[in-house]
């Protein structure tokens, strides 16, 4: 009876170690996972010299598809906001939406949790300035670099420095208005090296 008994413990601990090990969390993507994804972009100075105080927020919200484990591509819909203050009085308050498309591919493990990313994505916004009613409509395309840190397996945190390379094509909502093109690259300056690129997130998979 010992004997049997001992025999059955050996065997429900046997088992119950190859579930344990079946259930070990796996923080990784997978073909035909969907993922949200919302980013929250803030930029804040203000220069006591000359009373001069800029904010900015971007809300920019993702779904996206993988093809295969490391490629993703999907859309996304954004707001901004950007306002210029000196002395008291605002001399520039914008707003504008916009939509557009990408393609994601995570290219380094860094650990089992921080997956980092090279995004492209092209996109259309339409931003007014909400003092004159001057308006301004712009065709971007941009690649930004990113990082996820896993807290669970279907829920991370992101981190992005957006438009590290970038290219934009500008007009004015005016008759006889011509295109004001801009490249740029880059990650900032020393004083502020993030500049207004930095966006903070969170990314569900579904």
């Amino acid at each position: 009876m010992k004997k049997l008994l001992l025999m059955a413990a050996v065997a429900v601990f046997g088992l119950s170690n190859v579930n344990a090990q079946d259930e070990q969390p796996t923080f990784s993507f997978s073909e035909g996972d969907i993922f949200i994804e919302g980013n929250v972009g803030f930029n804040s100075t203000n220069d006591k010299n000359t009373e001069e105080k800029f904010n900015s927020l971007t809300i920019a919200p993702k779904v996206g598809f993988f093809l295969n484990e490391d490629l993703a591509i999907g859309g996304t819909v954004f707001y901004n906001s950007a306002k210029t203050e000196v002395a008291g009085t605002d001399i520039s308050d914008i707003s504008g939406f916009g939509v557009g498309g990408f393609a994601r591919y995570y290219f380094l493990d860094l650990g089992e949790r921080f997956k980092t990313y090279g995004e492209f994505g092209v996109g259309y916004s339409s931003n007014k300035n909400n003092i004159d009613d001057f308006k301004l409509n712009t065709i971007n395309a941009g690649l930004d670099l990113g990082i996820n840190y896993f807290v669970t397996e279907k829920i991370a945190l992101s981190f992005a420095l957006r438009n590290v390379l970038g290219f934009s094509s500008t007009k004015a909502d005016v008759d006889g208005a011509e295109a004001v093109s801009e490249f740029n690259l880059g990650f900032g300056d020393v004083a502020n090296p993030f500049g207004g690129n930095a966006a903070f997130g969170i990314l569900f998979v579904l």
